[in-house]
């Protein structure tokens, strides 16, 4: 099973990455920066954001992508049944997490317009769910026989 968390972590990684870097490359110049200007750094710190990706895609991996393998081994589960759980868990840690970071700027901050908030939370339960459910099925698919 360790060698399919390792997996599921790689995959996971690899999908939501992918995701956010186009995200992160069209929403910065046409929402983040319009929105929030001079709250913007002029170039993102890779120390922190290195860190929360490596923390958070831990806990996509863990909450998320885990119980949707252990589903497909589930007695009487079809080869992909885990994918569907694997989504809905992604996208709910998802949406905790963006709602957990916007909420409170929204909260703390004099300026964080709400559709920012609105629309970071859609991503994030978006992208989430779908990172896990590639991973899912990636290891589902590759990773050679039941969790």
């Amino acid at each position: 099973m360790y060698a399919k968390i390792v997996m599921a972590y790689v995959a996971t990684a690899l999908v939501f990455g992918m995701l956010d870097a186009v995200w992160l490359r069209n929403a910065g110049p046409l929402l983040y920066r319009p929105a929030l200007g001079e709250l913007l750094a002029d170039k993102p710190r890779l120390a922190p954001a290195i860190i929360f990706y490596a923390i958070y895609i831990a806990g996509l991996t863990y909450f998320a992508v885990v119980p949707g393998l252990l589903s497909n081994s589930a007695a009487g589960a079809t080869a992909f049944a885990g994918v569907p759980l694997a989504v809905l868990h992604g996208a709910l840690i998802g949406l905790l997490a963006y709602a957990t970071y916007d909420l409170t700027n929204q909260a703390t901050m004099k300026i964080w317009p709400s559709h920012v908030t609105l629309i970071d939370m859609a991503w994030g339960a978006v992208a989430s769910g779908f990172a896990a459910g590639v991973a899912t099925f990636v290891v589902t698919r590759f990773g050679g026989g039941p969790a």
